[in-house]
């Protein structure tokens, strides 16, 4: 999956969640609390549902690791049940 930059110089970074790892429904706001692994790395986080169907997950710098917007990286995520 691509990177990709919201919006300005200082936006987030998401990445899209692959249709087999998104949620089947959202939380309040859109929202859902999820176990993340990009490029390895794994952290808990949310992944957020947008307008038209498809969810986003916002990976900071520390996961990046000086990846940014455009380049691929690999994407799984696992609904957080503790925290729902």
């Amino acid at each position: 999956m691509a990177l990709f930059r919201w919006q300005g110089e200082d936006a987030w970074v998401f990445a899209p969640v692959p249709a087999e790892h998104a949620p089947d429904g959202a939380g309040p706001f859109g929202r859902v609390p999820v176990i993340a692994t990009v490029d390895g790395r794994t952290w808990r986080t949310s992944v957020w549902r947008g307008k038209t169907g498809t969810w986003a997950l916002a990976v900071p710098a520390r996961i990046r690791a000086g990846k940014d917007d455009g380049d691929t990286v690999s994407v799984a995520v696992e609904v957080d049940h503790t925290r729902l």
